[in-house]
Order: C-alpha cells, then sequence, then structure tokens
C-alpha cells in the first residue's frame, strides 16, 4: 500500500466538492496495471468534472483526469512489467473510474497502451485526448476515402486543443488545412501551425442555401450549432465532416441534400469510447507520420495539481489558449 496525493471529487451530502486529498493505493479503482504518474493533461471535460458544471462522473468518490501517462508500478498481467512507460485516455478515467490527476492510478490492462516508439510521456500527454480526437477523426474519415486531392480540410474551434493539434496533424498527413476561429489575434500562430489559411468565423457568412458552391474537401468541426448547418452545403462530393464537439450548440439545422446530392458523410467522433484495435493503430500513427511538428508550442502551460482549480476556472470562462500539461509526482 502506498500513499499519495490526489485531485479527488466527492458529491455527497457535504455537497459537491473536490481538491488535493492523501490517499492509499488501496482504494484506487480496480484494474491489473498500477501505474507511477507522470504527466496528465487539462481538457475541457476535465474543468466540468472538476468544478461540477458539468455531469460527467457516474460515480463518486473518484479522483479527476481523462488522461495519464506514467510507468507501471506494479502488475497482475504479464503483458506489462515494472518500468514499462504507458498512457491512458478517456476508457472511463474520471467517470467510472479514478482517472490521472494522482501520483498513482490504476488501470485495466485492455485500456493500457504502451508508449509508442517515438513519442516521450510528455509528448504523449500534449496530445492527450485532444490529439488523439483529431487523429481519430482523421482515421474515420481516410477509412471513408478522404483524399487530400478532394480539397482543403476546414477545421472549427482551431484556437482550441483539439483544433490545434488537428492543423498540425491533418497538415502532417499531407491535407491543406483552413483554421476558422473567432480569435483573429491567434492567425499568425495557426498559420505556423500548418493553416494554409485561417477565416475570421465572425465574417464567414453562409448562403442558407442547401447545396452552395463545394469550398472544402472535408471538415473538422468542434462546435457543432449553425456553424455545422453551414458547412455541410460547402463540402466536395463524396468529402466529409467529422463532428467531435457542440461549443456553438447541440442542435443544428439541415436539409438532405449535401448527403443524397453530393454523397458528403457526417461522421461522429467519440474518442472515449474507443476499440482497442482502433486506439493501437491510432498511436502508432501518432508517435510516427502523424506525429504533430509543434508540440512544444501548443503546450502553452505546464501545471502542478495544486494549480488545477484556477486552471478550470479559466478553461471555463473561454480564457484558455492551446494545451494545458500537467506533472505528477516531480515529472521531467
Amino acid at each position: 500500500m502506498t500513499r499519495f496525493s490526489a485531485f479527488r471529487i466527492h458529491n455527497d451530502n457535504a455537497g459537491y466538492r473536490a481538491g488535493l486529498e492523501t490517499m492509499d493505493s488501496d482504494a484506487l479503482s480496480s484494474g491489473e496495471v498500477l501505474v507511477k504518474a507522470a504527466y496528465s493533461s487539462v481538457n475541457y471535460k476535465d474543468a466540468l468534472a472538476g468544478t461540477g458544471k458539468g455531469r460527467i462522473l457516474r460515480s463518486y468518490p473518484l479522483n479527476g483526469g481523462i488522461d495519464v501517462a506514467g510507468h507501471v508500478a506494479a502488475s497482475t498481467d504479464p503483458a506489462f512489467r515494472e518500468g514499462d512507460a504507458v498512457l491512458c485516455t478517456g476508457s472511463g478515467l474520471s467517470e467510472t473510474r479514478d482517472g490521472g490527476y494522482g501520483e498513482y492510478v490504476r488501470l485495466d490492462a485492455r485500456w493500457t497502451i504502451p508508449l509508442p516508439t517515438g513519442l516521450s510521456l510528455r509528448e504523449s500527454m500534449i496530445l492527450g485526448t485532444a490529439g488523439f480526437t483529431a487523429a481519430l477523426a482523421l482515421l474515420r474519415m481516410q477509412d471513408n476515402r478522404q483524399k487530400p486531392a478532394l480539397g482543403p480540410i476546414a477545421v472549427t474551434g482551431a484556437s482550441g486543443g483539439v483544433g490545434m493539434l488537428a492543423i498540425d496533424i491533418f497538415s502532417r498527413a499531407g491535407y491543406e488545412v483552413h483554421a476558422i476561429s473567432g480569435k483573429t489575434d491567434h492567425f499568425d500562430f495557426l498559420r505556423g501551425l500548418g493553416a494554409s489559411e485561417c477565416v475570421d468565423r465572425h465574417q464567414l457568412a453562409f448562403s442558407g442555401k442547401p447545396i452552395d458552391s463545394a469550398r472544402f474537401g472535408g471538415a473538422l468541426d468542434n462546435v457543432g450549432g449553425a456553424m455545422l448547418s453551414g458547412l455541410l452545403p460547402l463540402i466536395h462530393p463524396y468529402g466529409n465532416v467529422a463532428i467531435c464537439g457542440n461549443a456553438g450548440g447541440v442542435e443544428f439545422d439541415s436539409t438532405v441534400m449535401p448527403f443524397i446530392i453530393r454523397g458528403a458523410s457526417l461522421l461522429g467522433i467519440a474518442s472515449a469510447g474507443t476499440a482497442r484495435n482502433i486506439r493501437d493503430r491510432i498511436w502508432q500513427h501518432l508517435g510516427s507520420d502523424w506525429k504533430p511538428q509543434h508540440l512544444d508550442r501548443i503546450a502553452t502551460r505546464e501545471i502542478g495539481l495544486d494549480e488545477l482549480p484556477g486552471i478550470f476556472t479559466h478553461m471555463l470562462a473561454g480564457d484558455s489558449f492551446g494545451r494545458t500539461l500537467m506533472r505528477i509526482g516531480g515529472a521531467v
């Protein structure tokens, strides 16, 4: 049994609360692989869970953090040995089981990913769920015959963590990327990540027609709502729109025309429950041909466990920029 610090979330008769606590490793969720954590990351979902602003956790108490990377401390599964570098994203972390915001985390072996050759633990958590989501979108689009020749990929919400990593990942994979964002002061930064064109979402006028002149070969949409409605009529025949966020709303208006006239496809990207064989494919890509070239630039902030509440506040207020990396237990 090991005593350690963790950011733990409660919801009981005393109310919803979260903060640093000392706990025993025996109290962690069940699993075959005990990991000494080195890094995690901060996602919008983590901010919702840590403040109670969203219904994320399905049981209490749990440690926060939907991402984690570190070294195996002990394992009852022969596939993992002490000292192995591993990572995990989603897979019930900070939802149905203790997450990565602690010096130790216990994982199910089936969701524990050996660190790919080509990635450090630190790099894997700059990517985290955000990078995994962007790469999952690319994988699903390519599995549905998306090709660079169809035309540029529109990335909406381009100034967010998923958006920035998507620009880097898609351009690395050979696609021309057009970044759509309302934060025009970040356009030079986005161009530096690989965007060939930046579009102010406030100046992006949609005609309202069910079909309009094709402008994009496909899109990765983090926004939903009116943005998704406006994008669909602009997609090249047989292009794909991958939807992975709802910052602009959960509802959208459309017609069947982009689908039955142009053969466009709308692909849902749900990263948390991705099957293990697909996870392995994605992480191998992220450690090699899809590895972003600007990870250190995208990681705009690095914090410790005790700084989480302040970061949550900034993130929920829309003040965050880039990826926030969290070091745990003296990670280097």
